[in-house]
């Protein structure tokens, strides 16, 4: 990182992407930095969920050096961004005042400390996990045999190309001693033993796990410093096992109460919104754990109606339910459902984004860095028409 007091927009991004790793964003995503020079300095950063004129603006307004936001400002190909546009506006707006913009979207979505993981803790929701854990990269387990003298220089080669990385460790390999028995064959030309003789070797079994990606490199490194012709070795690979602290989705518990007390809660804690909080489900029922997905979370449905036959979850609360997924969905009384504000739900990531910034680059480093969050609503709906009494004949079902 740069050792000024004064960090500068590509320690910003990488800080963010070290978080949020762009290569966990969907394929059809577009998220990183959209504009501005890596190089230049950044002393005021803002954060908000959408990229839109208004936003950009605010962030002019405030002399920002760096908008962070959830939703990217190009999703599709663009030929040009004039003024003429929303979008060309926003871009216009930030370039004009100097302003850098960095998307961090479904790489924010799935990761620890992000969207769907900020709704959850803003809810109160202890023991969370993901709904669906996200899939660890694909690993190999290489076991090769080799002579004692030779074991060392063997893992050092393995552990040059990236092979004994398990988390924040390195060089991490298992050893176990036995005997190699083997009889070279006319034609073989033994580093040990003797043509037609029977030969005994201390060897060491060395087992190292790495990247199913990286296997061909880890197999011509392991080749090059073995002292046989025909090393004795297998790769295996390994199963997921499905813990990761990643993923789509969080699922958690509070402590006991009705639906109608937790659905209070969701509406005191999210930001106000006309959209409010929408509820389906027995307001009198027990409520204890609670699913959630920040954003539009319909895709889930299914998933989450089998942790509820299962006692998973009571209640799911997410944004952007349709009517006949939601009216299907409630028909199976399963869990229950919580419907709220798109923009509302992200919205709780952008507070916690503040604060892993701050204690980098603030608390950490020392920069003398301004931070600050948009409260300002970008959801579409700006009003109600008054509220008029349901006639006494209308009905739920219809």
């Amino acid at each position: 990182m740069h050792t000024s007091s004064e960090p500068t927009l590509r320690d910003v991004v990488d800080l963010v992407h070290g978080w949020y790793p762009p290569g966990t964003a969907d394929s059809w995503d577009r998220v990183g930095l959209v504009h501005g020079d890596p190089a230049q300095p950044v002393r005021r950063i803002m954060m908000a969920v959408d990229p839109s004129p208004a936003v950009a603006q605010e962030a002019a307004d405030w002399g920002a050096d760096l908008l962070v936001v959830h939703h990217p400002l190009f999703l599709k190909g663009v030929h040009g961004f004039t003024t003429e546009t929303p979008k060309g506006r926003t871009l216009h707006t930030l370039a004009r005042a100097g302003c850098a913009l960095l998307a961090a979207h479904t790489n924010a979505d799935q990761a620890e400390g992000g969207v769907s993981e900020s709704l959850a803790l803003a809810l109160g929701l202890d023991d969370l996990r993901p709904i669906l854990t996200a899939p660890r990269p694909a690993l190999d387990k290489l076991g090769v045999l080799v002579p004692v003298a030779d074991a060392d220089r063997l893992r050092a080669a393995l552990a040059e190309v990236g092979a004994g990385r398990l988390g924040d460790y390195e060089s991490a390999s298992f050893t176990v001693e036995g005997v190699g028995r083997f009889r070279p064959l006319p034609g073989a030309t033994p580093t040990i033993g003797t043509v037609g003789d029977l030969e005994e070797v201390p060897e060491e079994r060395v087992e190292v796990v790495a990247p199913r990606s990286r296997r061909s490199e880890v197999l011509r490194a392991m080749l090059a410093v073995h002292p046989y012709e025909e090393p004795a070795y297998d790769v295996v690979e390994l199963a997921d096992p499905g813990l990761s602290s990643t993923g789509t989705g969080r699922v958690g518990t509070v402590e006991p109460m009705s639906l109608a007390a937790f659905a209070a809660r969701v509406a005191e804690v999210l930001p106000p919104t006309v959209h409010g909080v929408r509820v389906g489900g027995d307001p009198d029922r027990e409520v204890r754990r609670v699913a959630v997905c920040g954003g539009a979370g319909d895709f889930l449905l299914d998933t989450v109606l089998d942790m509820g036959s299962s006692g998973g979850a009571d209640v799911y609360v997410t944004s952007d339910l349709r009517h006949h997924p939601a009216s299907e969905f409630l028909e199976h009384d399963g869990p229950a459902l919580v419907d709220v504000a798109h923009w509302a739900a992200e919205w709780t990531w952008l507070p916690v984004l503040e604060a892993r910034l701050r204690a980098a680059l603030v608390g950490e480093r020392g920069a003398t860095v301004e931070t600050r969050v948009s409260t300002r609503c970008t959801d579409p709906w700006t009003f109600r028409p008054d509220a008029h009494t349901a006639h006494p004949t209308a009905r739920r079902d219809r």
